[in-house]
């Protein structure tokens, strides 16, 4: 949908970039954006498209996360924190992680820290539907697109003029998203759009009147 050079991880950059988003239509129905802990997007987000909600990305916290922990504990810590994401309800899941603080936070401050600092934007796919929250807990998807841009400018050694670079990621874009997929059950987009709203991925129906 729009590939622009910026500085990495800049407010300006994810700001234009948002903005021109917004200026072909992405405005009303911008719901949700998957971020990784890039503090410059979450600030342009808000500006430029206040109505959409964050989600952090559960691979970069979790690898955040277990970075501050000794190499002795992270295999239980990992598989706590995967127990975290995958509870089939956010309250299962906030369980969880009251209990990953209490096993680690005399021990390991810094963990247990990285993992509260993000708290508010850590379960919002559960408000969304369930068999979507495979794609909205990562940007995994996209991070695969632009690791084929970082192997061939490795290869190139060299990107020549802004022009060439520019060209090159669009088409490499282009490629790329012929291994794309839609979205799971991508039909319940629809009562997203139209203000209806989900618990724990379930759709909830509206009382009659």
């Amino acid at each position: 949908m729009a590939i622009q050079d910026g500085e990495r991880e800049s407010y300006l950059s994810w700001l234009h970039l948002l903005q021109d988003l917004k200026a072909r239509g992405l405005q009303q129905h911008a719901l949700l954006a998957v971020a990784d802990g890039a503090l410059g997007f979450w600030k342009a987000l808000e500006e430029a498209l206040p109505g959409a909600r964050i989600q952090q990305c559960w691979v970069h916290k979790t690898a955040n996360v277990l970075d501050k922990l000794s190499k002795r504990v992270r295999p239980d810590a990992k598989s706590l924190l995967h127990e975290m994401y995958l509870a089939p309800t956010r309250k299962e899941a906030l369980a969880v992680y009251d209990r990953f603080l209490t096993l680690y936070q005399d021990r390991y401050p810094k963990a247990c820290n990285c993992l509260r600092k993000d708290h508010d934007v850590m379960f919002t796919f559960y408000d969304f539907p369930a068999a979507q929250w495979v794609h909205l807990r990562t940007t995994n998807p996209i991070e695969s697109t632009f690791a084929t841009v970082r192997h061939r400018t490795r290869q190139t050694k060299g990107c020549g003029s802004r022009v060439t670079t520019m060209t090159m990621v669009f088409k490499l874009a282009l490629a790329a998203q012929a291994h794309w997929r839609r979205l799971n059950s991508y039909q319940l987009i629809t009562h997203l759009v139209n203000g209806d709203t989900f618990a724990d991925g379930e759709l909830q129906l509206k009382e009659a009147a």
